[in-house]
């Protein structure tokens, strides 16, 4: 036994790279060359093409937006005619009595049809904006039906409620 824990290297087992390449006499290699050479940073891509494409976005949009004109369009000849819509609503809520409010109702029934219009085009072209810059846009049609249905019904709560008729009716109806 020796003093030595491992046993001599017959065929250079233990040799280094270079130590072998020394023994047999070879040159050194080249240095690899990198596969890819370095290419300065580049941000993301962002333009329109290179985003992917939101079908289904676009498709909930557009539904949307018509439904919102159908209903946009159906109410309007409503509201024009105040008096008419005061009184299915009486109906509709089980008042009796009728609307004698008719002067503030035309004015408020305009107002009401207008900010319903102004409010769908608003809604529409934010949406084709939106759109056109590839964003998800199925959202603004929603909020824009809600924020114009809840300033319509202030309009159109005026006028009702600020018909006598209409109290007197409701304070009997309790």
């Amino acid at each position: 036994m020796s003093d030595d824990p491992r046993p001599r290297p017959q065929y250079g087992e233990y040799a280094t790279p270079e130590q072998q390449r020394a023994a047999t006499r070879q040159p050194e290699p080249e240095p690899a060359a990198p596969v890819d050479p370095p290419h300065p940073p580049t941000a993301p891509a962002t333009t329109v093409a290179a985003r992917p494409t939101r079908m289904a976005d676009r498709i909930i949009t557009v539904a949307l937006l018509a439904y919102g004109l159908v209903t946009v369009i159906g109410a309007i000849p409503q509201l024009v005619d105040f008096t008419s819509f005061a009184k299915t609503w009486m109906e509709v809520a089980g008042v009796d009595g009728e609307f004698t409010n008719t002067a503030q109702g035309a004015l408020w029934g305009g107002v009401g049809a207008t900010v319903f219009a102004v409010g769908w085009v608003l809604t529409a072209g934010l949406s084709w904006w939106s759109l056109a810059k590839g964003r998800a846009s199925w959202w603004i049609p929603l909020v824009g039906a809600i924020v114009t249905f809840v300033i319509v019904s202030v309009c159109l709560a005026i006028p009702i409620f600020g018909d006598p008729g209409l109290v007197r009716g409701l304070a009997l109806g309790s």
